[in-house]
């Protein structure tokens, strides 16, 4: 179980109409998908950045199935965000990037192989493994970045708009592989603004509404 419990943020300058304190409060169980829903500036970026150990809360709690987090820092947290940008290593081709979700190093065994393998072709990218980020379209880049984060395979999957730019029948096709990391018992938070995406994937929803999520059971 994921456990976030008044886990508390401020930035001291925000843009006339952004929130600037927060605390978030919610529960979500292993294979659960969470969305996030709320206008741009009400916080959906900040609460993955502190899920995800990119920004340190001033207070709360944050605790992977009874383990605090707070303490990790975010390559210890068991956790995989995927973010609208697609944040791939341009200098690096597909097959490199999506190694280095599995081996760092880049010593990667024939099952990681063929595992990458198999995956560009669930996602409809077969034979693009030598491509920089640079020769592929926004969409391709975008899926190369979704594949890796599942190919990681980590407890808790954070999902910041990934289906942005992406054709119905490619967004059905990653539907299904993020149910499957599901099915295997990952939790999933999803940030959309995409009713469709929600629908297919989330088992509640909620809104960020003045710096708090509104609309999730309330922890006692």
């Amino acid at each position: 179980m994921l456990d976030c419990r008044d886990l508390t943020f401020h930035y001291d300058r925000v843009d006339p109409g952004e929130t600037p304190a927060f605390s978030f409060t919610f529960r979500l169980d292993p294979g659960e998908c969470l969305a996030v829903e709320g206008p741009s500036g009400c916080g959906k970026s900040t609460l993955l950045g502190l899920l995800a150990g990119f920004l340190e809360p001033e207070g709360g709690r944050l605790a992977w199935q009874g383990e605090s987090l707070l303490e990790c820092p975010p390559w210890e947290r068991g956790m995989t965000t995927v973010f609208q940008e697609h944040n791939l290593f341009d200098h690096l081709p597909v097959w490199a990037n999506l190694g280095m979700g599995l081996a760092p190093n880049l010593k990667l065994s024939g099952d990681q192989r063929r595992r990458i393998t198999a995956g560009l072709a669930e996602v409809g990218l077969a034979g693009l493994e030598a491509r920089l980020p640079s020769e592929l379209s926004g969409g391709q880049r975008q899926r190369v970045a979704l594949l890796r984060a599942l190919l990681r395979g980590s407890p808790v999957l954070l999902l910041d708009e990934p289906f942005t730019g992406l054709d119905e029948g490619t967004r059905e096709g990653l539907w299904t592989l993020v149910n499957r990391q599901q099915a295997a018992g990952a939790a999933v938070v999803l940030v959309s603004h995409d009713r469709d995406d929600i629908e297919a994937l989330a088992d509640r929803r909620c809104r960020l509404e003045a710096g708090r999520l509104v609309d999730v059971p309330v922890l006692v």
